[in-house]
């Protein structure tokens, strides 16, 4: 049982600018995991942070929560223009992921947004809320993973066909999405590779989602690829910080030396990114049981 004073407590890690990031994304998914219109309000609080990258995490969880007491946080968000670009893409993604039709129309009218990454997230949302709506009451297709996605996976087994729909550009976005997510749930080094080829096409939102599903799948084959965008200096840096997180959670040895030879990027997001990938690396090759361990630290610490 989570006390008030340790929700506040994890609360204010997750707050404090003091306290090094990678633990304040360690609150961060401890909140998520503990959910609740507590979790959610010391989330919410947290945009005000001048960390795109971490704003961007407080986004993606509370749409995983899949909460609909989040829909106004998210929506400010969305709405706020002074928000980095990654920020309000994180947030149309998440409205998408609660799946709550009441924001579909909200999610229209940002499909338009002058910013193509806000532009083309809400438009998968918008599809999103309109297969959810067909498929009433149907499972959406459960897979190994555990994350709720910005399509359901593609009903297509073959990683060869999988993998032409995933690099046709002349597809609908939807589609490649679909694709891309039932490559990952196929998983092997066969489809990990087709996936890893979707860092060299599309656009920026595309490729930073391949290595989103790249860390997920966790396998060895697409660390060459993902360390070469990752030193991309002209490429997106919403894409170059998913390939850095994603190195960090397949924590091989040549994970470890492209996230150190990028810890110190002149683009803040990448070297934050490499300070979480960093410390995820240490968790996927340590003893801990957790990640998410704010609950642990707190109640262990000295008094």
């Amino acid at each position: 049982m989570v006390t008030e004073q340790e929700l506040e407590a994890v609360g204010r890690a997750l707050a404090d600018p003091r306290q090094p990031l990678h633990a304040r994304f360690r609150a961060l998914f401890t909140l998520r995991g503990l959910g609740g219109p507590g979790a959610i309000a010391w989330i919410s609080k947290a945009f005000g942070d001048d960390s795109a990258l971490l704003k961007h995490e407080l986004a993606y969880c509370l749409g995983q929560m899949q909460d609909p007491r989040a829909i106004p946080a998210l929506l400010d968000v969305l709405r706020d223009t002074r928000q980095e670009p990654m920020v309000r893409h994180e947030a149309g993604e998440a409205l998408g992921a609660i799946g709550n039709p009441e924001v579909l129309e909200v999610l229209k009218q940002y499909s338009a947004d002058p910013v193509i990454e806000v532009a083309e997230t809400c438009q998968l949302a918008v599809k999103r809320l309109e297969w959810l709506q067909r498929h009433s009451g149907e499972p959406v297709g459960a897979g190994p993973y555990l994350s709720v996605d910005p399509a359901p996976p593609a009903e297509e087994r073959d990683v060869g066909r999988l993998r032409d729909v995933l690099l046709d550009e002349a597809q609908p976005l939807f589609e490649r999405y679909r694709a891309m997510f039932a490559l990952r749930n196929a998983g092997g080094e066969e489809a990990a590779l087709a996936l890893a080829e979707g860092l060299r096409c599309g656009s920026a939102l595309f490729r930073h989602e391949i290595g989103y599903v790249l860390g997920q799948l966790q396998h060895e084959a697409a660390v060459p690829q993902l360390a070469a965008t990752l030193a991309q200096p002209a490429e997106s840096p919403m894409v170059r910080h998913e390939c850095a997180e994603a190195l960090g959670a397949i924590a091989r040895p040549a994970c470890l030396a492209a996230l150190r030879a990028h810890a110190a990027d002149p683009e803040r997001v990448v070297r934050e990114s490499c300070e979480v990938a960093l410390d995820m690396y240490d968790y996927e090759t340590g003893p801990a049981f957790q990640y998410a361990d704010g609950l642990e630290q707190l109640r262990t610490a000295p008094a």
